[in-house]
């Protein structure tokens, strides 16, 4: 039987224009990155500049927009898992430059192994269990608006405006107003601390994700930062010297940063174990599934929007990508004995991982979503085998867990905007073979010059904590954490209690989950959103919580039903779409200012005079009138 022709996807010109931009974006992103420890989600900038060029060269499909931002949107994943971890074998002394041929084959193979991990888990993820995915539902609005133009895609324009002039305005561009506002002191032996991001993006993120998710976010947090860091200090102050004669807010981030952040870490090994548990049945549905239609006939019907890639060729580009990372850990550690049982548990560990990371990108979406915990977790879990294999004084036992983590930290990173990506697809009704498919070719292409820009950098400004000789060395803040993990199970220290005490919360809330389950109670308690919580900053989690609140209110002023998806989508499509504006709009001004840094090496080049900056109070007015504009946007459109 013939299918019905579908609208163009696939195309020569989508393929090629989504390297250019995948290739730009890993580029950009690798710089900030090590510039400030995070990434800027290119997903949605991908689809807007898509639409852009297609228009120009003729007009693009929905669909052809779509494959353009799946495959540029490789370029924040595989620029996260490499700078997350390649750099601290810089830091460990490993490598004085950083090896092409190394580098290709950890980020290639790594995200080409994330793609086919991921596989598996759109049934379950998407069709069979959907999560919110927020950012591919925002990208799927913004394609939406883009297809069909009019009131949508003047709501989309007006908030990327106002999300792009606030993130100009931020302390990245012309620093009018700082990135959060914070307050802190002791009361006693009591240590305070209250802060919040002002960016209208996380608004956003919370807008789509939800109250139910922006509360348990929060409450992770609020375990971290008003429980455990107050604890901390009223317990250990006295006797910690890191702690001696510094202020309140900077003794928060310490006691945060040196041990708390810890507790996050165990939640999230005991969380992740639990989520793989619970998806079992689905993964395996999932697995069960694709081998069967790769035996039906090709006279079979399948509708395009069911074909994943077929999994007997998953299987074969398994084994043929995994030989070569074999034989890199045999290069490494000199011994078939050792390399055999590091690849095993890279293949263990990374099939895991992406499980884990795509739950995460599904719940808080891929720009929130912790891989660097999920890489420590890997460093963890790598480097207790590999002490039994070499031994606990090996000189080598911090590098070969370095170079686990960073194909699983690149797996895990693919593997989430993989998920990502099909969501948008799946409600705009692609082709999901197709995107994957692209998204291979995409981070392949952003594998290829990795190591060219991290050399550049390198040379341009340093690389781990500044000397004399390169006082503005850009700090790498997750690779010289993974760093110290690593060499802390290899003859040093780890805060071993603080991750049993995280693994023990972790467990705690699984049981509460469980029985607010068993109530069939609408608010649930989703562990890894509660570790997210725990392992990130307290700033990030409260403006996604206000999002998710000004969703509710919305949802009260209708009088809408929480057991009717189609009414809350309804409803809420108004919201999401200025959301998604507010996502676009400051990952693009986040792109666009990244530019003039790299080119004048000044990341102060767009800094105004000081006098102009408004200060906190300001900021939270800014962060203030725009959730009033959320609000009103989504109440008035949605009577």
């Amino acid at each position: 039987m013939n299918q019905p022709s579908s609208p163009r996807q696939l195309t020569l010109r989508a393929v090629v224009l989504s390297i250019i931009l995948a290739v730009v974006l890993a580029a950009a992103n690798t710089y900030l990155g090590l510039f400030a420890g995070l990434t800027i989600a290119t997903a949605i900038p991908a689809a807007v500049m898509s639409m852009g060029v297609l228009r120009v060269l003729g007009g693009g499909t929905i669909l052809e927009n779509n494959i353009v931002q799946t495959g540029a949107s490789a370029g924040s994943s595989i620029a996260a898992g490499v700078i997350f971890t390649i750099p601290a074998l810089i830091i460990l002394g490993h490598w004085q430059t950083f090896e092409y041929s190394w580098v290709l084959a950890i980020a290639g193979l790594g995200g080409l192994l994330g793609v086919l991990f991921s596989v598996p888990l759109r049934r379950s993820m998407i069709v069979e269990e959907p999560l919110p995915f927020p950012e591919g539902k925002a990208a799927a609005e913004v394609l939406k608006a883009g297809e069909n133009p009019g009131p949508g895609l003047k709501i989309l324009g007006i908030a990327a405006v106002i999300g792009g002039f606030v993130k100009l305005a931020a302390q990245s561009g012309l620093r009018l107003i700082p990135d959060t506002a914070a307050a802190s002191g002791f009361f006693g032996k009591y240590l305070g601390y209250m802060g919040t991001n002002l960016s209208p993006a996380l608004l956003g993120v919370g807008y789509i994700v939800g109250l139910n998710v922006g509360i348990v976010v929060l409450s992770g947090a609020v375990i971290s930062w008003h429980i455990a860091i107050p604890a901390y200090h009223a317990m250990f102050a006295a006797t910690d010297p890191a702690l001696a004669g510094i202020g309140a807010e900077d003794a928060a981030w310490t006691i945060w940063s040196t041990q708390i952040r810890y507790l996050g870490v165990g939640a999230m090994l005991i969380g992740g174990i639990w989520t793989l548990f619970t998806l079992r049945n689905s993964l395996l549905s999932g697995i069960r599934s694709g081998i069967a239609a790769a035996r039906q006939s090709r006279d079979t019907v399948i509708a395009d929007t069911e074909r994943d890639l077929p999994m007997k060729w998953m299987l074969v580009a398994l084994v043929i990508f995994v030989i070569p990372l074999a034989l890199l850990y045999q290069a490494v550690v000199q011994s078939w004995g050792v390399s055999i049982p590091m690849t095993i548990i890279m293949i263990v560990a990374g099939f895991v991982f992406v499980s884990v990371s795509a739950y995460l990108a599904g719940l808080v979406g891929s720009s929130n979503n912790p891989v660097s915990g999920i890489t420590i977790a890997t460093i963890l879990f790598a480097s207790l085998v590999l002490m039994l294999l070499l031994g606990k004084d090996s000189p080598i036992g911090a590098v070969a867990a370095i170079m686990i983590g960073a194909v699983v930290c690149c797996a895990a990173a693919v593997g989430g905007d993989n998920l990502q990506d099909l969501k948008a697809g799946y409600l705009v009704g692609a082709t999901p073979w197709k995107q994957q498919l692209m998204l291979m070719i995409g981070a392949f292409s952003c594998a290829l010059i990795m190591a060219p820009v991290l050399n550049l950098l390198a040379e341009a400004y340093g690389i781990g904590a500044p000397t004399p000789d390169r006082p503005d060395s850009l700090a790498a803040p997750q690779a010289t954490l993974m760093a110290s993990v690593a060499r802390g199970m290899f003859g040093g220290d780890l805060p071993w209690t603080m991750i049993w005490i995280g693994a023990g919360i972790g467990a705690v809330i699984i049981a509460f989950d469980e029985f607010l389950k068993a109530r069939k109670s609408n608010f649930r308690v989703p562990v890894l959103a509660a570790a997210i919580g725990i392992y990130l900053p307290l700033e990030l989690m409260v403006p996604i919580f206000l999002g998710g609140l000004l969703s509710w209110l919305v949802e009260r002023r209708h009088g809408v039903d929480p057991h009717d998806e189609e009414a809350r989508d309804r409803v809420h499509r108004p919201g999401t779409l200025f959301a998604a504006g507010l996502i676009t709009g400051e990952a693009l001004m986040g792109i666009a200012i990244a530019v003039p840094i790299v080119v004048s090496e000044n990341p102060s080049v767009l800094a105004m005079d000081g006098r102009w900056n408004v200060g906190e109070i300001g900021g939270l007015i800014v962060l203030a009138i725009v959730a009033a504009w959320i609000y009103r946007v989504a109440a008035k459109r949605s009577s």
